[in-house]
């Protein structure tokens, strides 16, 4: 029987200034704000009718020209709540290419810059708008950006670091006529380590401008950084909650497993055989352990697509778009795919490797059951050590159902899956990567009472990777745990070998596996599925 969280209480009590709870926005209709008829028409076009609460609440003070400080959960509506005015905004001003640029959206990631971007872009289209825009990241040609950053482009979607680069050597990029600033997803944009660039980037930037700051989650830097960039005194303040008070969308149905580390891929492999016919996507601690498990299944007849840090940005961007598209499909991927991102109709959301968090776990779910009426499934994976972890999630306000996987119905491979990872050098190599990241990761998790990496049954660890003895291989953390690289690769290195908890403190070296196709023709007699 599926349990109910009890009701969140207000975090806001004790900071009036901040996020103050509005309970009255109810959605209404598009149509009665006073938009231009083109928006108008592009609203209409691309199925937009009805407002949810967090563009109810904001549209109309940011249309009147407002400062904001908004929270909302992801997938509320924060994408169109501040593109529509910011849009109106530049077409009231009747802006062109000579007045440079108008409008700067910054963003946390890449593909959350796309998603962003590509909103945009199909509201000025289908509206006729004719205002230009331009999408400025990391990863991109730089020249391309400044080149088309001089002809004149009027609205900005850009990442911080790229940003703070054409501010200050992009020779002939106006933003001195700047009439708005959207900070989307401030908390995450904070703690990925960017407030040096935003700060430096408010320095650089025309103090006369509208202002809209919106993040998930509140905090005391998000506080912080509101403080240095808006009249907090005349700014209007928005935070939604949703009706069920749920730190998870109404419409999400989770669950956890319990299964020994020996057991997790085959877990994993079974259930992607099963679930064929779903769209999937699979969380996992480290790039080293998507790129190992992305190319294991594959080479195993489970198709999958991959989504990591240290892939090419072209990359990242074609396989995000072709998943946003597919029906079905499975989507292996780090965390940096967990925020803000609205991929349609994900069926179920597996995390592989547990959160380093629950506020982790909370954003990795946010993928599916988005929207009013969203609906969805997750999946944890838990070693029987690791249940501790539901007690935080508990306190975070979500509650998990237990499902049992009978033992007889877990496909039987381990021997297939040890002569496959034993006999290919591409494979074996990555494995070993995947191994040393996922011990990284385990050492550095913040709750350590629970994830002891010390405590690790390496034999058995080793196991699910394919490795009949687990390789003894070098770590470079310290006592207290490595820091966290959250964005692709969360953790690097890693890795350990021998009995329960023989993990070696010494300074080893990385070996970064990628070839698009490594494997070249297979032998007549190489199987490629799995039997059993």
């Amino acid at each position: 029987k599926k349990k109910k969280s009890k009701e969140e209480k207000s975090t806001t009590e004790d900071k009036p200034n901040f996020f103050a709870n509005d309970k009255d926005g109810q959605s209404s209709a598009f149509s009665s704000l006073p938009l231009s008829e083109r928006t108008q028409k592009a609203l209409t076009s691309l199925n937009f009718t009805r407002m949810t609460q967090i563009q109810h609440l904001s549209i109309p003070p940011l249309l009147a020209g407002k400062d904001l400080i908004g929270a909302a959960k992801t997938g509320s509506g924060k994408t169109l709540a501040f593109l529509i005015p910011c849009i109106e905004l530049l077409h009231k001003a009747t802006f062109t290419t000579k007045n440079g640029t108008g409008v700067i959206v910054i963003s946390p990631t890449r593909e959350l810059a796309m998603q962003i971007y590509g909103v945009c872009r199909d509201i000025c289209s289908h509206g006729k708008h004719t205002q230009t825009h331009g999408l400025i990241m990391g990863g991109a040609n730089r020249r391309t950006e400044a080149d088309k950053l001089v002809k004149g482009v009027n609205i900005i979607v850009a990442t911080p670091g790229r940003l703070l680069d054409h501010l200050h050597n992009t020779k002939g990029f106006v933003f001195r006529n700047l009439l708005a600033l959207v900070m989307d997803e401030a908390d995450r944009i904070l703690e990925q380590g960017f407030e040096d660039d935003l700060r430096a980037i408010l320095k650089l930037l025309p103090k006369t401008r509208q202002t809209m700051l919106f993040s998930a989650t509140q905090t005391k830097k998000v506080e912080d950084l509101a403080r240095v960039s808006i009249d907090t005194n005349k700014a209007v303040y928005v935070e939604i909650e949703s009706e069920t008070k749920l730190a998870t969308a109404a419409g999400l149905e989770q669950g956890y497993v319990t299964c020994p580390s020996h057991q997790r891929f085959l877990l994993l492999f079974t259930f992607l055989k099963k679930n064929k016919k779903k769209k999937i996507m699979v969380f996992f601690s480290s790039c080293n352990s998507v790129k190992y498990h992305a190319e294991l299944l594959n080479y195993i007849d489970v198709p999958v697509m991959d989504i990591h840090g240290k892939q090419k940005q072209q990359k990242r961007t074609t396989t995000f778009f072709q998943f946003c598209k597919q029906k079905v499909g499975t989507l292996c991927c780090t965390d940096v795919a967990a925020r803000g991102l609205d991929i349609p109709d994900v069926d179920w959301i597996i995390q592989f490797d547990p959160p380093d968090d629950p506020k982790e776990y909370i954003h990795r779910v946010g993928r599916t059951a988005r929207g009013a009426t969203g609906s969805g499934r997750a999946l944890l994976f838990l070693t029987p050590e690791e249940t501790g972890f539901l007690r935080y999630l508990r306190a975070a306000k979500v509650t998990l159902n237990e499902y049992e996987f009978p033992l007889s119905k877990i496909a039987n491979v381990q021997s297939q899956l040890q002569r496959l990872v034993e006999k290919n050098y591409y494979l074996n190599r990555a494995a070993r990567d995947a191994y040393r990241s996922y011990l990284l990761a385990y050492a550095s998790h913040s709750q350590r009472d629970i994830f002891n990496v010390h405590e690790l049954d390496l034999q058995s660890v080793g196991l699910a990777f394919g490795f009949a003895t687990p390789p003894r291989v070098d770590l470079a953390f310290s006592a207290k745990g490595s820091g966290a690289d959250k964005g692709g690769g969360r953790r690097k290195g890693g890795g350990g070998g021998g009995k329960k908890g023989d993990v070696r403190k010494t300074t080893g070296s990385g070996h970064a596996f990628s070839a698009d196709n490594p494997y070249g023709k297979r032998a007549q007699g190489d199987k490629r599925q799995f039997s059993h």
